[in-house]
């Protein structure tokens, strides 16, 4: 040990500081402007003077005094990015053992050119830190930024979060084991072996979270596809469900019609008389209803408001129905099943009926097919990456329904956005047509 002295606390506490830098920028930020940079700077100074006032510990305190400093690596994420404690212990393993191969790695590259060569000084060792630092920190962030591009939101579980606290935790106890107990059949006999060992195991560690986090995340988005592709069959199975009743609405209908004339040809009293002309205006009420020129959409529509008139809610529709012409029949009923599925949900928990107010609108704006649907929400919605985060407790198995409406306008070169103004839940889908459309 006299040979290579051990790594400066206070470069471990960069690296640290610098490690946690990575994942707060990738995520989405709870702090912003001065407040974030004010944070982490004092992370940054309490962490430095943390670990080098114990650095001259006895080494029984040496695990104790690195669990306070994971700690801090803990909190210092918690406060500055918009996650759950369980994401945020998932990003800090990672964080604390990219820290801890790139505090090795620098160190090691640094005996072996900087000592040898005499040249040892607290300024030397700064500027080769910083440019050892930054080339791996910078590494490791261009690799997670082209992650985040197809992973935008990190939602860790608890049975996700195991594994890479086994893997943390195995690494570092193995790649510090030569520094604690030496008479093992697992530790180095000369300082080399010994810095070799803990750069190359931290580095594996490193690289086996980094592929357990892709396919975590690749296993994630493909539950997701599947969710949604379940969801989209649910919708067309309830559109098909919809079809038949209404087909046999209409034939009761229709046998109604022929009742009506047969009623009517035999004398009876004026009151009668206007009790089939009441019902007759009730089937033209019915036959008129829901009519928007596509014989999907009037489906669905007429499903939803059967059921909007059995639970008091008010649903009105304004709808080209043509427009949507260019649509794969699953797409429409994706849609619009969601859509008004949603909505219906919000009305359900207003307790004042009289509110319960849903209005749905399909036309075109110049090059455009524009879908809105609005209903009144009382209560306070909060939204990420752009879509409402789901009210329910098993929040895992829910939120795929609006997921699947913006697949859809996705799928044809269109966007969707939701918001919430003055008590309004609005929905608005814009989707580009093509010039044979118009």
């Amino acid at each position: 040990m006299n040979v290579v002295p051990s790594i400066p606390r206070v470069l471990t506490a960069l690296a640290e500081w610098g490690a946690c830098l990575v994942y707060i920028s990738r995520y989405e930020k709870r702090l912003k402007g001065w407040k974030l940079w004010g944070v982490l700077g004092l992370f940054l100074v309490v962490q430095s003077t943390f670990l080098h006032f114990t650095g001259s510990w006895p080494v029984a305190l040496w695990i104790p005094c690195m669990a306070v400093a994971v700690g801090m690596m803990f909190l210092a994420i918690a406060l500055c990015c918009n996650l759950s404690l369980i994401s945020v212990g998932y990003c800090t393993v990672r964080a604390f053992l990219l820290a801890e191969f790139a505090a090795s790695l620098e160190w090691q590259l640094y005996a072996y050119g900087a000592l040898r060569l005499g040249r040892d000084s607290v300024f030397y060792s700064l500027v080769f830190a910083l440019a050892v630092y930054g080339v791996v920190f910078l590494l490791m962030y261009r690799l997670e930024s082209r992650r985040a591009i197809q992973y935008p939101v990190l939602a860790v579980r608890a049975k996700e979060l195991w594994p890479a606290l086994v893997v943390g935790i195995t690494c570092f106890a193995m790649s510090n084991l030569s520094f604690v107990y030496a008479n093992t059949p697992f530790s180095g006999s000369y300082i080399s072996d010994v810095y070799n060992i803990r750069t190359l195991v931290d580095l594996s560690g490193v690289v086996i979270l980094y592929a357990y986090h892709i396919q975590r995340s690749e296993l994630r988005v493909q539950y997701e596809l599947d969710a949604v592709k379940n969801i989209l069959q649910n919708q067309y199975v309830q559109y098909r469900q919809s079809r038949e009743s209404i087909d046999l609405i209409n034939r009761k209908y229709h046998d109604l019609k022929h009742q009506i004339a047969v009623l009517r040809s035999e004398p009876d009293a004026r009151k009668r008389a206007d009790f089939l002309d009441g019902m007759e205006q009730e089937i033209r009420n019915y036959e008129a209803q829901n009519k928007t020129g596509n014989s999907v959409l009037d489906t669905v529509l007429t499903g939803k408001s059967l059921y909007c008139a059995k639970h008091h809610i008010e649903l009105t529709c304004v709808a080209d129905g043509a427009l949507l012409e260019f649509m794969d029949v699953m797409d429409i009923c994706t849609v619009f099943g969601n859509m008004l599925d949603n909505a219906i949900e919000c009305e359900l928990s207003i307790p004042e009926k009289e509110k319960r107010l849903i209005h749905l609108a399909v036309y075109s704006k110049k090059d455009f097919l524009m879908i809105c649907c609005e209903n009144y929400c009382p209560r306070e919605v909060k939204f990420r990456d752009g879509l409402p985060v789901t009210t329910k407790q098993d929040a895992d198995y829910h939120g795929y329904g609006v997921k699947s409406i913006r697949y859809t306008a996705q799928k044809y070169g269109g966007s969707v956005t939701m918001e919430v103004r003055d008590q309004w839940f609005v929905l608005n889908i814009l989707i580009p047509l093509r010039r044979e459309e118009n």
